[in-house]
């Protein structure tokens, strides 16, 4: 337990883009590329802060995230507080990626998904502030996100992006692009935008494998 809440996998960008893998053996490593990555089990309400934070950054940024903009700090804390439930009852695993002045990063899975989709897993909300981007970050939470999909059993994730950068990151990453929905959402400072979908299936860790990463 550090700073009130459980560190599981901490691990610097440099090892995941290196690597490949989320391995518990690099647990508490310190991030020699500035940057480390966390899945939170509980979230605290200095993390809420720095989540809103973040959140307020991207929607001020343009990134259509379901919110519009100016969006209130108070709105952004309480979006957190419901995730925050969520990931307590392990519905949602949250990731967070932390510099030296705090949370610049954090990507969710969805696991709690219908029953005839067991081996589903949505991946939402991957923010990335803007002073933290262009260097590795965006994929390094992608990366993460895929291998806790794996442990968690999840064979098939789905994601849509708004954003032409996110959508060469995801190409780049082995994504699958399957379609577009135009004019799907509004963006923060007004104005209707196509969403894109891209699903990526993943090889599950055989039964010795998971053992060796619980």
């Amino acid at each position: 337990m550090q700073g009130g809440f459980v560190v599981e996998n901490r691990v610097t960008t440099a090892e995941i883009a290196a690597k490949g893998i989320w391995s518990s053996d690099v647990s508490n490593m310190p991030a020699s590329d500035g940057f480390t990555i966390q899945r939170l089990f509980t979230v605290t309400e200095p993390q809420v802060q720095g989540l809103a934070e973040l959140l307020i950054d991207c929607v001020d940024g343009g990134a259509s995230v379901s919110f519009m903009h100016p969006l209130p700090v108070v709105k952004a804390r309480d979006f957190w507080r419901r995730v925050a439930e969520g990931v307590a009852q392990r519905e949602r695993a949250l990731l967070v990626a932390e510099d030296r002045r705090g949370i610049v990063g954090t990507v969710q899975l969805i696991l709690d998904q219908p029953e005839n989709q067991p081996h589903r897993a949505d991946v939402s909300k991957m923010l990335v502030h803007r002073r933290a981007r262009r260097q590795g970050l965006g994929g390094a939470l992608l990366r993460a996100a895929e291998n806790i999909a794996r442990e968690c059993g999840k064979s098939l994730l789905v994601l849509d992006t708004a954003s032409s950068d996110a959508e060469r990151l995801y190409s780049r990453l082995g994504w699958q692009r399957s379609g577009v929905i135009p004019g799907f959402a509004l963006l923060p400072h007004g104005g209707l935008c196509d969403t894109t979908f891209f699903y990526r299936t993943l090889p599950i860790p055989d039964a010795a494998d998971a053992g060796r990463q619980s």
